[in-house]
């Protein structure tokens, strides 16, 4: 193989590292390590938790005295200032490694080229852009907080081929098949925080946990709720124990209620009303982000959809579409409010990739401007 087909070869192991990092290192990113001598993979690593080693320490500690003239494989530009942990580049540099080879530059202002400047500045060989797009893929959460300060958020709607999310009387368990339902799980798992209308609580009153076979985590549930109507005895309250329960309201709320659920350990935030009397979205992602809330995946129904998608809030949507027809005129659908006038002001989705889900079809796609890679 040419060098860059080594190169890749590599990358892709370093890749599949940090997918294992995924739902446990938010707001950090997803990072995988391989170090390499003589064709031998000597050492290998990835970031395990927030807070925790980076991919690169467990990589180098793998590979001891024998890094030394060795390559380093990494999925994002090695650290180079002291955070919760040392600076990589530094470790990197004291190994005796002689090349590095770097998938994406970190956006991080605080490494951003930096790490790349010291590694060099140390007579390190080092080679950036393997693999980029699946690198830049693969942390599109990361990418966007980072930067902006704004959690990504994932639309995420289940239907059927004729757009419907639930029969003529309301019935929708299940509209698609366990292997697309794991897979929303697995979203759940891997995004900071799920967020629903108070009409999903009042008529689903669902937990909003992650169910997994072995380690998981379940997000921070964020209820829509602009009069603050979310009865005390929901299920969703039950899981406070374990996750943080937030209701965004406007200041037309419930009083009584409102100390109710303030009293249960409910975190409240109060918005300004949008257009149409509602929760400004716009507002609440800014607060959420600047509370630490790095991603939100949407499950509303079709009306909390729309006003997501009006208030340009939503960077990506997943669809899973069931081979199932429900017709029917007043039937649910994914996403309902008043619509667009005219074909011109649709909202045309970019980079759209399609895949079978055991029985069903995934869809996944970008609103307009929201590709990084």
């Amino acid at each position: 193989m040419k060098n860059s087909q080594l190169d890749m070869h590599y990358m892709k192991m370093a890749l599949d590292l940090a997918k294992k990092g995924r739902g446990f290192v938010n707001p950090n990113p997803m990072v995988g390590a391989v170090i390499v001598k003589e064709g031998k993979v000597l050492g290998k690593g990835y970031h395990k938790f927030f807070g925790g080693p980076h991919a690169e320490v467990y990589a180098l500690k793998e590979a001891g005295e024998n890094a030394k003239d060795s390559c380093l494989y990494v999925t994002l530009e090695p650290c180079s200032h002291y955070g919760k942990t040392p600076p990589c580049a530094k470790a990197i540099i004291k190994s005796g490694i002689k090349r590095v080879v770097i998938a994406s530059v970190d956006p991080n202002p605080l490494v951003s080229g930096n790490g790349i400047k010291m590694l060099k500045a140390a007579g390190i060989e080092v080679d950036t852009g393997v693999m980029e797009s699946s690198a830049l893929q693969l942390n599109e959460v990361f990418m966007k907080y980072i930067s902006k300060r704004l959690p990504f958020v994932v639309m995420k709607c289940a239907v059927t081929l004729d757009g419907k999310i639930a029969t003529c009387t309301g019935e929708s368990k299940w509209i698609t098949g366990k292997a697309s339902r794991n897979r929303v799980h697995k979203m759940r798992n891997s995004l900071t925080a799920v967020m629903v209308g108070v009409g999903t609580i009042l008529d689903d009153n669902p937990l909003l946990t992650t169910r997994l076979e072995g380690k998981s985590r379940s997000p921070k549930a964020i209820i829509l709720d602009s009069k603050l109507k979310s009865p005390v005895n929901s299920r969703v309250f039950e899981t406070l124990k374990e996750r943080e329960v937030i209701i965004a309201c406007t200041e037309k709320f419930d009083n009584e209620n409102y100390v109710k659920l303030k009293d249960k350990g409910v975190k409240i935030i109060i918005c300004p009303e949008d257009s149409n009397s509602m929760v400004d979205l716009k507002y609440l992602v800014r607060k959420l982000g600047k509370l630490g809330i790095d991603s939100i995946l949407i499950e509303g129904g079709g009306s909390v959809n729309f006003s997501a998608l009006k208030s340009d809030i939503v960077d990506k949507v997943v669809y899973f579409m069931a081979p199932k027809i429900f017709g029917g005129k007043d039937a649910k659908t994914s996403v309902e409010g008043s619509g667009i006038e005219s074909i011109s002001d649709e909202i045309k989705l970019e980079n759209v990739s399609v895949k079978s889900i055991g029985e069903d079809i995934m869809i996944e796609a970008y609103l307009p401007k929201r590709l990084i890679y």
